[in-house]
């Protein structure tokens, strides 16, 4: 499908309309925050009349289409991302250089979306990319997360938690679809009631919940598909007890309402207590139920009662267990409300679902306390303890009077909703993000049930999204890519193999190192505006950068590095090239031995830098707030990356 790209002048009439119209300001008077969201609007224009012109023809071909369910997004900045997908920048960036617009400065006034933490939404934030680069139908689901999941701040070389207020000042890219609101309910009790000669279920006396949708476009590079990552907001029914307040309970008019949306406040609240782990629940459940009523609703506008063809058309993907919980609430929706049988509910679902697990540590293979699951959502707790029951029927059969076996593979098991068991048993799909991982899958984590469903797993790697790990991150390596191969690997990544004849080409590996050399530099600027931190290019940038954990060894680096400087101390003949040793990580709140792994290396940082020979050959780094936007500078300017992780504990690994 063509579709035409704004001009030079379009952009620059653009921008200047939009500063007299939402700003009463002109370029010369209009501060960097206005000139970025002058510029952010004119890109969604642009975005979204690519969405119109081509959403006719998706609707014309009736193609399935996916509901990738993630708890985390990590997108990083949108804003020259997109102009780098509509395979335009080259325009907005001669309109900027024209208006005399710093985008340097500009892009700095783009906050960072607390929409994730760490690997796991990375992956799904450069899967909706792919998806939409290829002309699939999808839709990213969420959590409008108000807070994310903290701003990081190192004081006396501690990690101390700050709230991110990334949503201050409003998100120009979201689209607020208030028409499509749901209601999620939590809590209650479940009725029987007979109707037509056939029992059926409706919960009493439960919470509602309203989840309101943003959508956030998601552009595919040089393609007429704009996806949509769809982040949903918890807001209660009830806007305001004005009885309570006029009787003076000023408190007690807020309580309800406050009490209904911190659900979609924090990513990833503390779970140590019993309360935190009822929010985690209410949460999962939140945008999970939320995201399968869209589908239903979406599904019966287009198809209608068809429910033959409801997985022909609707695939949902479950990006590890959290969203797991949306299995059996596609089951309550099909036979609670649509007034399906088991059998048939059950089947359907099996064929809609597919799930990917992204690590094997028992930590991460969720498990609820029982009572909790029962007491937060009685209705789907009744349906997950048939579905036990039925399973475990089937487990019986496979291996009979095996009474341990059947437990460990069951999902309502010791007291426990066992999700990573939910996944297995009622998917069609079970997938491992390397082909390394899945054999683990299969030989250990879930070889019970791979021995029963073979064919059910698979090793699918989802890789990252070059455009905006190297066009967008690396645009000097860019250009020199382009000069040597031309730029059709921009679209298909597969064309990078034609660099192979440069590796001894003497000019090419020369302007590589110019490159590396510009990007080092590019680094150190930003670490000594950001953190008072001098860094020296000319040493060896060596990066470990990912979220703290044990398995992940940063300790075990620090150590390293204790062990190099008390040889350096020792030993006065010792020469080596000197190198700087970065790290970028969080630890979660209430994970004190990582983050007393954070204070031990910014210890060993201090340390390093008072030894007048040690600090000649080596110094340590550690980066503020590591996410996107540090990431997309630190990555190019990294010489050795470490990828010392726990050998089978991590993908990239």
């Amino acid at each position: 499908m063509e579709f035409r790209r704004m001009t030079v002048e379009e952009i620059k009439k653009n921008l200047v309309e939009k500063l007299n119209s939402n700003f009463g300001c002109e370029i010369s008077d209009a501060t960097d925050e206005q000139l970025y969201k002058a510029v952010a609007l004119t890109v969604r224009d642009e975005i979204m009349q690519r969405r119109t012109e081509s959403r006719g023809v998706r609707k014309a071909e009736g193609a399935k289409k996916v509901y990738y369910l993630s708890a985390e997004f990590l997108v990083g900045r949108s804003l020259f991302s997109n102009m780098v997908n509509l395979v335009n920048e080259k325009n907005y960036i001669q309109a900027l250089e024209e208006l005399h617009i710093d985008r340097g400065l500009i892009a700095e006034e783009e906050p960072e979306p607390g929409l994730g933490n760490g690997g796991l939404g990375r992956l799904a934030a450069c899967f909706l990319d792919a998806l939409s680069s290829l002309q699939l139908p999808a839709m990213g689901c969420t959590i409008r997360y108000e807070y994310g999941l903290f701003r990081q701040k190192l004081v006396d070389g501690f990690q101390v938690e700050v709230p991110d207020n990334w949503l201050d000042d409003g998100n120009v890219w979201e689209v607020p679809r208030p028409d499509q609101t749901v209601q999620v309910h939590f809590g209650g009790r479940v009725e029987e009631f007979e109707e037509n000669g056939r029992m059926n279920f409706r919960t009493v006396d439960s919470v509602a919940v309203e989840a309101v949708p943003y959508d956030i476009p998601t552009v595919g590079y040089d393609s007429c598909m704009v996806n949509m990552l769809r982040v949903w907001s918890a807001r209660s029914p009830k806007r305001f007890d004005m009885n309570s307040f006029n009787r003076g309970q000023y408190v007690q008019a807020m309580e309800e309402r406050e009490l209904a949306e911190v659900i979609s406040k924090v990513l990833y609240p503390n779970d140590d207590s019993w309360q935190g782990k009822e929010l985690r629940l209410k949460q999962q459940y939140f945008f999970s139920s939320a995201s399968v009523q869209y589908a239903v609703n979406d599904f019966l506008k287009v198809y209608g009662p068809q429910w033959s063809i409801f997985a022909d058309k609707v695939a949902i993907h479950i990006n590890d267990t959290h969203p797991a919980v949306a299995i059996p609430e596609l089951m309550r929706l099909l036979m609670d409300e649509h007034g399906l049988g088991w059998d048939q509910a059950e089947d359907i679902c099996r064929r809609t679902f597919a799930y990917t697990n992204h690590t094997v540590l028992q930590e991460a293979l969720e498990r609820w306390p029982e009572n909790l699951f029962a007491q937060t959502l009685p209705r789907v707790y009744q349906i997950v303890c048939e579905m036990n029951r039925r399973l475990c029927e089937k487990l019986w059969k496979a291996y009979p009077g095996q009474w341990e076996r059947i437990g460990h593979m069951a999902v309502v098991a010791y007291n426990q909703i066992h999700m990573a068991n939910l996944c297995v048993a009622f998917t069609h799909s079970v997938n491992g993000v390397s082909a390394i991982h899945t054999d683990i899958l299969e030989k250990r984590t879930f070889h019970d049930y791979y021995v029963m469903e073979p064919g059910k797993f698979h090793a699918i790697t989802n890789g990252i999204t070059h455009r905006r790990w190297l066009i967008q991150a690396n645009p000097g390596l860019s250009d020199l890519i382009d000069s040597a191969i031309g730029d059709k690997w921009r679209k298909d990544m597969d064309y990078l193999a034609e660099l192979k004849p440069f590796a001894d080409d003497r000019a090419f590996r020369e302007r590589f190192a110019e490159v590396k050399h510009y990007n080092k530099l590019r680094l150190a600027d930003r670490v000594r505006r950001m953190q008072g931190v001098i860094m020296d290019p000319d040493t060896m940038f060596d990066a470990q950068a990912k979220r703290l954990h044990e398995y992940k060894r940063q300790l075990m680096n620090a150590l390293g590095i204790l062990m190099l400087y008390n040889r350096i101390d020792e030993d006065p003949s010792f020469d080596m090239p000197p190198k700087t040793f970065i790290f970028g990580a969080k630890a979660a709140p209430g994970y004190q031995r990582a983050k007393l792994t954070i204070k031990l290396i910014n210890s060993i940082a201090e340390l390093v830098k008072k030894h007048p020979r040690a600090s000649k050959l080596i110094s340590v780094v550690f980066l503020e707030n590591y996410c996107v936007s540090q990431a997309e500078v630190l990555m190019p300017a990294t010489e050795l990356s470490e990828q010392i992780s726990t050998a089978g504990k991590e993908a990239s690994g």
